[in-house]
């Protein structure tokens, strides 16, 4: 019997990971006979799981739609990503509750070792405003490295990797050796916010990193002083992370700016009453200029020459239009 319920919940794990399944190629994985397989298969509908079936040479296995949704077996990462997912849910207006009862049912089954996993990363991780209106594909990151980064936070490991900054026309592999203290996650992109050996404070983006063998070695921890973690991050990004970065002028109070632009957007820095200076940057040109139009109000551009010949061109064509 305990043969059998092991072998239906292997089965119900394969079933789940991808939409069909001859059954020859179940009985396979399972090592047992396709008999068996169409026997579990009926156990597993006496059980009220949804199991449709396509007969013939090209026929298949695969789960159906049921009336309420049936336990899910999830492996060691996907139950790691689905945790912290929810923790992040938990602050979103309208799913804290739902979020907080996913999450409490979740905990309670994970391994030890997991759930020490999913505790460094939310530990570890900030995370910055949000830009929705973006339609740049998301940068993929290995669970693993951040799972790894976040356990080196949290147990004060110095971090060794290979950073390869690929945007670069030249790019170059750099060996790292830093002290990590936080993750932040902000505009599609993971962060590492790090002292390296001289001391300073740096950003390094993470899917920009190859880590090496753990050191195993402790750092006596040095906080960054006077600044959040998250606000370092859109600050250091926004004068050297984009391909195109931009200081405005803008001829008009900080706070009036900050009302009148998306956080993700830059950073705002008070002159006196009357002015202040917007930091920004993007992929492009083009929507470095759609953040100044957007602010209405009046601004002064010296740099970078092509954005100022890009706003001469823009401008032109809004004269041209009205002519």
């Amino acid at each position: 019997m305990r043969e059998t319920s092991s072998r239906l919940l292997s089965l119900l794990a394969l079933m789940q990971s991808r939409p069909a399944w001859p059954g020859s190629e179940l009985a396979e994985r399972l090592g047992v006979s396709t008999r068996t397989i169409r026997n579990d298969i009926d156990r597993l509908r006496e059980l009220g799981y949804p199991v449709d079936a396509t007969r013939g040479a090209a026929g298949y296995y695969q789960l159906g739609v049921g009336a309420k949704l049936p336990p899910l077996l999830l492996d060691d990462e996907e139950a790691v990503a689905v945790a912290v997912g929810l923790r992040t849910g938990a602050g979103v207006s309208g799913m804290a509750e739902s979020s907080t009862r996913a999450l409490a049912k979740l905990e309670q089954v994970l391994p030890h070792r997991l759930r020490r996993q999913v505790n460094a990363i939310h530990s570890t991780l900030s995370k910055g405003p949000d830009n929705t209106g973006s339609n740049v594909e998301d940068p993929e990151v290995d669970p693993a490295v951040v799972t790894t980064i976040a356990a080196a936070i949290r147990d004060e490991h110095y971090l060794r990797f290979d950073y390869a900054v690929r945007e670069k026309e030249s790019p170059e592999t750099l060996p790292i050796l830093v002290e990590p203290y936080r993750l932040v996650s902000w505009q599609r992109y993971w962060y590492l916010v790090a002292r390296d050996e001289s001391g300073d404070w740096h950003t390094y983006r993470v899917d920009w990193m190859t880590l090496r063998m753990a050191t195993g070695r402790r750092y006596k921890p040095r906080p960054m002083p006077e600044e959040d973690y998250t606000d370092f991050v859109l600050r250091d990004v926004a004068t050297t992370g984009w391909k195109v970065h931009a200081t405005i002028t803008v001829f008009a109070s900080a706070e009036e700016v900050l009302s009148r632009i998306h956080a993700a957007v830059g950073i705002v820095e008070s002159v006196d009453d009357n002015t202040c200076v917007l930091i920004t940057g993007a992929e492009s040109l083009e929507v470095v200029a759609v953040y100044i139009g957007m602010l209405g109000l009046d601004f002064h551009v010296t740099a970078p020459p092509a954005l100022v010949q890009h706003l001469k061109t823009i401008g032109d064509r809004y004269l041209r239009a009205i002519q």
